[in-house]
């Protein structure tokens, strides 16, 4: 059986990575004052910032439409049997359930969706992971017994400047976000049972970004072999240099830098910056 992987923009993966595994991707949009873009697509990330520094509206996001979902399905069914769908937490978008919806519309394929519970670079892991796989001539079920493994272990802490972005764009509560703008604290955040919450709250971003290396740490002792990445708001110089600190000082972990798009920036806000790791299976 003949296998597509498809997953979301919000992955964040390179167009050389999506053409290596031949991933195919759907896009989310972005709303800002002068239209909608498609992200990936229409719109870079540093020309999505830039629009936005000098924007008096905040953006909004958009999930794919449901149509799209369809007629990619019905034309990977004129060459693969089956199609594993991976997105971003459906906690934070409707995109999985769309996807879940469309999958219902076609019958000439069998349509797989998996929850990642995340997004960006953790949920590339899983992308190519699933990828790789079915290239191999692994099943769907073997594909998605190794994915649901991986969640095990896929961890992403992420610290932002201003939690007003999360909070307007509804992806944070009203409560969390004024207590820590009350305190001034940079509060790292992370993905709980679909959300993001709040993990910690700390005063300054250099005690939280040593926090989150804590916790890399404590993983880098239990696991033989990581993937990590270094994932950032358009701020490429402070990642690099945190990417090349923590490669220096974790040999066995193998760092990546990727970067928060437009879609998630719009949530997270620039200069928010973060680290995801899975133990490699």
């Amino acid at each position: 059986m003949s296998i597509a992987v498809v997953t979301d923009s919000t992955a964040y993966l390179t167009p050389e990575e999506r053409a290596r595994y031949n991933i195919r991707m759907i896009p989310l949009s972005v709303n800002l004052e002068d239209g909608s873009y498609e992200e990936e697509v229409e719109i870079t990330t540093s020309e999505f910032y830039n629009k936005v520094r000098n924007s008096k509206q905040f953006p909004k996001t958009t999930q794919p439409p449901v149509g799209k979902f369809v007629a990619l399905f019905e034309e990977l069914a004129k060459d693969y049997d089956e199609v594993i769908c991976i997105h971003l937490s459906s906690g934070i978008s409707g995109t999985y359930q769309g996807a879940v919806q469309a999958g219902q519309m076609v019958d000439a394929i069998t349509v797989h969706t998996f929850d990642s519970e995340i997004s960006c670079a953790p949920q590339g892991y899983y992308v190519i992971k699933a990828a790789e796989m079915a290239e191999q001539g692994a099943s769907a079920e073997e594909i998605f017994s190794t994915l649901e493994e991986m969640k095990q272990s896929n961890q992403a802490f992420f610290v932002v400047d201003d939690l007003a972005h999360l909070q307007r764009g509804g992806r944070l509560s009203a409560a969390a976000a004024l207590v820590g703008g009350l305190l001034q604290v940079k509060p790292i955040l992370c993905f709980e049972n679909k959300v993001i919450v709040p993990a910690e709250k700390i005063r300054t971003k250099k005690k939280a970004l040593r926090r989150v290396e804590e916790l890399l740490a404590k993983d880098a002792a239990q696991y033989d072999q990581i993937q990590a990445t270094v994932i950032h708001a358009n701020c490429e110089e402070e990642g690099r240099e945190w990417m090349k600190q923590l490669s220096e000082t974790y040999p066995n972990v193998e760092f990546d830098l990727s970067y928060f798009g437009p879609v998630i920036g719009t949530h997270l806000g620039e200069g928010s910056i973060g680290l995801s790791w899975v133990e490699k299976i």
